[in-house]
């Protein structure tokens, strides 16, 4: 059964009033892909009266009235997605289609939905407690740099007037602050539970705490803005974490608490099993459903965390770099109840998580003392003190596979290649191509110069070109034609175009044809942004180069795709600029393709 949606729900379920009215950017989908539907799920296993508030008109503050006043306050997310990426390219263009809106339609939500949804709530009930979370919260919890208006913004908990705000998964902390409202304390004084910002004094600080540069100095200094950003990535870690003071003016500031430990595997058992429909609501069918469930519907989250540190990633800063995963058990039972939904064809979608083939913590060190501050797991090599080991992940899908009425079980959630090829054992890449993949396997190389690779800390290419032999040396003993598509990202720091240029004359000479290119997106709360913005590795200070006019970025993609006609000149172009117009023919010359390289 949904939760409400409307006052008429809410009489159905006999209720006079609810507890907390959950407000999204996301159409209302009761999957636990969505953060919605497990926050809410949630709130509820604990007894607490939910209703959703999906999509609301936010031209004034009447729809925040709805349900009526609610008994504790208003839960604000802008959905699965960032709304401001959410709604442009990197090019700054306004995108044409949501996939979390009905019927793929855009403009279901405003920009920077987070402030304008709890402006509009304070509106409505000016007294009514406000916690954001999700995303576009976590990752705007302190002072930080906006891409779109190409500045440094303060804490979203600012502009938005919220009272909380829950930064990483955020189950423990919205239980905890339900439970600290229903005990009747004010909003304004629930200052000490973990994973959550607040605003408070710097006369609190205490010889535990750590204070940042102030928002003053962050907004006039680009070096204090990069020791901010490593003081934050290095106090992000449940057990070596500090509590975080962002001066702001006089005595006032925002407080971080130290990050919420990771759900245990039995933790995040019971809240995958609850009592999701695992469906949109019933109320957008007639605009043809909600897009972004049809990838998700059919596929089971395994874990969550990633010590993969990709530095253009911001799953380091919500869900952090200590892994857990679910129970073997609990990832079958699910399976089941899946291949009994009468639209289930025998395919199951994915089995993973930020990472599909992690699934346990990348070493016994990270449970005693937390991540490493100031080394990372897989670059520039494996760790010594990393366990490497498939068994357990190679055990879940042996039994997935043979359940009744399962035809296919996909890995899709992209898996570390470097990991695999750290494994002496090749039972796991054996498996992988003999039952899990149809036709193609997509990873993530994401560039080959060196330079660039170790701005976006990933393996080397000779790591890489390991592993393509060893994929194809696989599928030739499997007796099996399989191909790999690699997703690249073009113009990330460190690149310049003489490295477009060789990534060009690499994917030519080995016969890929990108599938999937993704210009380097500045988004709030990743290393590659605070180097994009500073020009510097916050880390090291060294100064990276990096592509800033919307005329390079061009030009640094269409060499990625150079095989497509409508990028002629502009290759063309970039091959001059860098001296070697005689790539042209080379890179230019068209022919049939019988396929892509194994």
């Amino acid at each position: 059964m949904f939760l409400p949606i409307s006052k008429k729900d809410m009489k159905q379920r006999g209720w006079q009033q609810v507890d907390f009215v959950l407000v999204t950017g996301d159409a209302y989908v009761d999957h636990p892909s969505f953060g919605t539907a497990i926050i809410s799920r949630v709130l509820e296993q604990f007894g607490y009266k939910v209703a959703i508030l999906a999509q609301p008109d936010w031209k004034s503050a009447e729809d925040f009235k709805r349900f009526g006043r609610p008994r504790l306050g208003f839960l604000i997310n802008s959905g699965n997605v960032d709304s401001m990426v959410n709604h442009f390219s990197v090019f700054k263009h306004r995108r044409k289609r949501d996939d979390y809106s009905p019927g793929g339609e855009a403009g279901k939500r405003p920009d920077r939905a987070v402030i304008v949804y709890s402006n509009r709530a304070r509106q409505a009930y000016r007294d009514v407690p406000i916690i954001i979370g999700g995303l576009e919260a976590s990752l705007r919890r302190l002072g930080h740099y906006d891409y779109w208006e190409d500045k440094i913004r303060r804490s979203i908990l600012l502009d938005a007037k919220a009272d909380i705000l829950i930064y990483g998964m955020g189950e423990r902390a919205v239980v905890e602050i339900a439970q600290a409202l229903e005990s009747g304390i004010e909003a304004r004084d629930i200052g000490w539970i973990r994973g959550t910002c607040v605003q408070g004094s710097l006369s609190a600080a205490d010889e535990e705490t750590v204070i940042l540069p102030s928002f003053s100095e962050i907004q006039k200094d680009k070096e204090r803005y990069g020791d901010s950003f490593a003081m934050q990535y290095r106090n992000n870690d449940a057990i070596s974490g500090k509590r975080l003071m962002e001066p702001y003016d006089g005595q006032r500031c925002i407080i971080q608490n130290p990050p919420q430990p990771p759900l245990e595997r039995e933790e995040l058992d019971q809240v995958y099993e609850l009592s999701y429909e695992g469906e949109y609501h019933p109320v957008y069918e007639k605009e043809g459903g909600v897009p972004a469930l049809r990838e998700v519907k059919f596929s089971l989250v395994s874990s969550r965390g990633c010590f993969g540190g990709c530095s253009f990633c911001a799953l380091t800063f919500h869900q952090g770099r200590e892994l857990r995963s679910r129970s073997i058990e609990s990832i079958v039972e699910e399976a089941k109840k899946l291949s009994c939904k009468k639209d289930f064809k025998g395919y199951i979608h994915d089995v993973g998580g930020p990472t599909a083939n992690f699934r346990k913590p990348a070493c016994q060190k990270q449970l005693r003392a937390g991540v490493c501050k100031n080394k990372d797991c897989l670059y520039p090599g494996p760790c010594g003190q990393m366990e490497v080991d498939h068994s357990e992940y190679l055990s879940l899908l042996r039994q997935l596979r043979e359940l009744p009425g399962i035809k296919k079980v996909f890995i899709r959630s992209g898996i570390r290649y470097d990991y695999v090829m750290a494994d002496r054992d090749r039972t796991f890449l054996r498996e992988l191509c003999k039952y899990h993949i149809s036709g193609t396997l997509k990873v993530a190389p994401e560039h080959i110069s060196e330079e660039v690779l170790a701005q976006m800390r990933k393996p080397e290419k000779a790591v890489f070109e390991a592993f393509c032999r060893a994929y194809k040396r696989t599928n030739e003993k499997l007796g099996m034609k399989q191909y790999l598509i690699p997703y690249l990202i073009s113009s990330h720091p460190g690149s310049r175009l003489e490295d477009a240029v060789e990534l060009a004359v690499f994917l030519k000479e080995q016969g890929f044809i990108p599938d999937q290119v993704q210009d380097f997106y500045p988004t709030p709360g990743t290393l590659s942004t605070c180097i994009y913005y500073t020009g510097r590795d916050p880390f090291t200070k060294e100064p990276v180069y990096t592509a800033k006019t919307m005329e390079e970025k061009r030009l640094q993609r269409a060499l990625i795709h150079f095989h497509k006609p409508e990028n002629r000149e502009l290759v063309k172009e970039a091959l001059k600029k860098v001296g070697r117009i005689d790539l042209a023919p080379v890179l230019l010359r068209q022919k049939k393709r019988k396929g892509r390289k194994k």
